[in-house]
């Protein structure tokens, strides 16, 4: 009898169970009136019927939603609920193909609702087996964290297997709950999200530890207002770090684009003792020569664009070591010894040069495109992206740097210029053709300067003022390194590069470069030589 008894019990139990299983989806499916406020005008009610289709969570709601995302549900003005398809319908709750009524509207949802919508669509694909929609629906909801939907980010965290996307989703629910009347449950999410160390996060915390205008804290517990205060020193300490590292990097590129520009011109500066207020136009000739390169190979060679810079650099240095050489035959070689008139004199042609490219090129700026693999940058932390054409002109500079140390040093011709640079008297009575090295270098120093125009037009627009920016800048590196120095120019040029960068973000631009000039005026009241002085002009007195 009771083997019988235990046996009816359990078949009572197994159809009970199966009841309940049938019954269960019933109860929650979907039906007209619970989607029938998405029809009305009431944006209450409206929310209300999302919020059920989030509490559904399935196929049909997850459909419906995504078809209130792409503005693809009308109404007819029975108050019947359809998703138009082109010029058919669909009944979400049947699935039948229906005619578009003509007196069908489209629903209207505010911005807040719209809002909700997605947040919706996302956090149901959080429940997709397929792990790139989860992860891009976690990525959309970490974006702009919504608290009413905590509850299902909860139910998906505890669900989900990835690691990595477990770990997100930690992230997300934290930012979900902070706020929660629990303080345990504040205290939990503040530490998630201050362990996950993103700069972000500092504008989720910053109310944890604020006042109210009576004085009060904003929050009540003490537990979580420290735990939130440390991780936003810690924040800060990050953000302090990366900001460091930035100007850093900021003042070794302007560094590397004075360096190009002050080469040259240590090289003539030194060895003839001209200042040469035309250099700066030696820049601009070796941009214009790239731009005439861009966009010859544009037309000829549209394949080939993205190597166009390789044949600018030799095009840049030709076209500037000619100008340079054309100006020291006509015009500097008969002024040597009167460095007044030479100063006035290559000033006139700085502005006859700059005249004559606006006569051929327009007086507009010119664009040079970057090619594909020096557009873009890297990211090396937080809020820093090292753009990959800074990155290549710092790279060229230093070897500029190193073939112009080769010329010097390696080199008959260097061999004269550093002879000439150090006793020209000495150098003619052994033979050397002191006015043949003048042109020579001259030249060289030139196309270098071609080589910073070719550099520069890669980082901004080319115009017939470009090098006037530079002009100063670059006397200022030659002299704070000491004339005729290589090594003291490189030095020079970096470490006004990193001082004007230093000083910036406390000053400003304008003040920064009032404080160089202020501290370059010291420096060489107390060192006239520059940091190398160049040894051997004691034989000229």
């Amino acid at each position: 009898m009771n083997i019988l008894r235990f046996f009816r019990t359990g078949i009572v139990q197994v159809l009970l169970s199966s009841a309940i299983a049938l019954v269960s989806p019933l109860a929650h499916a979907l039906s007209a009136t619970d989607i029938a406020p998405l029809a009305a005008d009431d944006f209450d009610a409206k929310a209300a019927a999302i919020d059920h289709l989030i509490a559904t969570g399935d196929a049909q709601s997850l459909a419906i939603l995504k078809a209130l995302g792409d503005d693809s549900v009308v109404a007819t003005a029975a108050g019947q609920i359809l998703v138009q398809q082109g010029d058919n319908a669909q009944d979400p709750l049947t699935g039948k193909s229906v005619a578009v009524p003509a007196d069908a509207q489209p629903i209207t949802l505010s911005n807040t609702l719209r809002s909700k919508v997605a947040g919706a669509i996302n956090v149901l694909q959080l429940s997709s087996p397929d792990v790139a929609s989860r992860a891009a629906a976690i990525a959309a909801l970490l974006s702009s964290p919504d608290p009413s939907l905590k509850t299902r980010i909860d139910a998906a965290r505890s669900k989900e297997t990835d690691p990595l996307l477990k770990k997100r989703l930690d992230t997300l629910w934290a930012m979900t709950a902070l706020h929660d009347p629990d303080p345990s449950t504040r205290l939990e999410a503040v530490k998630l999200v201050a362990a996950r160390g993103e700069l972000e996060m500092r504008e989720l915390l910053r109310p944890l530890v604020a006042k109210k205008p009576d004085g009060s804290d904003n929050e009540s517990d003490a537990a979580v207002r420290a735990v939130a205060q440390e991780g936003l020193s810690k924040l800060d300490s990050i953000q302090t770090r990366n900001e460091l590292i930035g100007n850093l990097f900021a003042g070794l590129s302007l560094g590397s684009v004075l360096l190009l520009a002050a080469l040259g011109l240590a090289i003539t500066y030194g060895l003839i003792g001209v200042i040469n207020m035309a250099h700066g136009e030696f820049l601009m000739v070796g941009a214009y020569a790239t731009y005439v390169v861009q966009n010859g190979v544009q037309k000829m060679a549209p394949g080939w664009f993205d190597w166009y810079p390789l044949l600018a650099v030799p095009v840049a240095f030709a076209v500037a070591a000619l100008a340079g050489i054309l100006l020291e035959r006509l015009v500097l070689r008969h002024l040597y010894g009167r460095p007044l008139e030479t100063l006035l004199t290559t000033f006139g042609v700085s502005l006859l040069m700059m005249q004559a490219t606006r006569t051929i090129f327009g007086a507009q700026n010119v664009q040079v495109s970057n090619p594909s693999w020096m557009s873009g940058g890297v990211t090396v932390m937080q809020n820093l992206t090292l753009p990959y054409n800074r990155i290549t002109i710092l790279v060229f500079a230093m070897f500029v740097v190193a073939i112009a140390w080769l010329v010097l040093n390696k080199t008959r011709l260097g061999l004269f210029v550093r002879a000439v640079t150090q006793n020209r008297r000495m150098a003619a009575c052994v033979g050397i053709k002191t006015g043949q090295v003048d042109s020579y270098a001259f030249a060289f120093g030139a196309g270098i300067a071609g080589l910073g125009g070719c550099a520069l037009s890669q980082i901004g627009n080319v115009g017939p003022d470009l090098g006037q920016s530079y002009i100063i800048d670059s006397f200022m590196a030659v002299v704070l390194g000491g004339v005729g120095q290589l090594a003291g120019t490189v030095i020079g040029s970096f470490g006004l590069g990193l001082i004007s960068k230093g000083i910036e973000p406390f000053w400003g631009a304008v003040l920064a470069k009032i404080a160089v000039l202020v501290l370059i005026v010291l420096f060489i009241q107390k060192r006239p030589q520059g940091i190398f002085a160049l040894k051997g002009r004691s034989a000229e007195v």
